[in-house]
């Protein structure tokens, strides 16, 4: 298993805020099934005021840029991810065509 967690904003808009949860509180199941099938086995988005905190947990061959890119070809997955991102912006430091940057671990517990 791998973990990665991943950061973003979403805009500055309370609308947009709200839009943003109610997709994710019935996401579109081909979504949840192209996220299973490309190796995610859990994923966990929470938020604070605009910031979003996306932890995963995946196979142990997951390949963040080869496998979210198998992922996003399917054709119901793009037009949910286009409208997603519409909602979002970088966060400060992001790359500049990034989203969703991938934070380092510095500090685990585990037993």
């Amino acid at each position: 298993m791998k973990r990665y967690a991943m950061t973003v904003l979403l805009r500055d808009d309370p609308e947009i805020i709200r839009r943003y949860e109610a997709y994710h509180a019935n996401p579109w199941p081909e979504v949840n099934e192209a996220l299973l099938n490309c190796g995610i086995q859990k994923m966990f988005i929470y938020r604070f005021e605009r910031t979003l905190f996306m932890f995963m947990e995946t196979v142990d061959d997951f390949d963040v840029e080869r496998d979210f890119a198998r992922y996003a070809e399917d054709p119901v997955v793009k037009r949910w991810d286009e409208m997603m991102a519409s909602f979002q912006e970088p966060v400060a430091g992001a790359p500049e065509t990034a989203k969703w940057v991938e934070m380092k671990e510095i500090y685990a517990l585990e037993q």
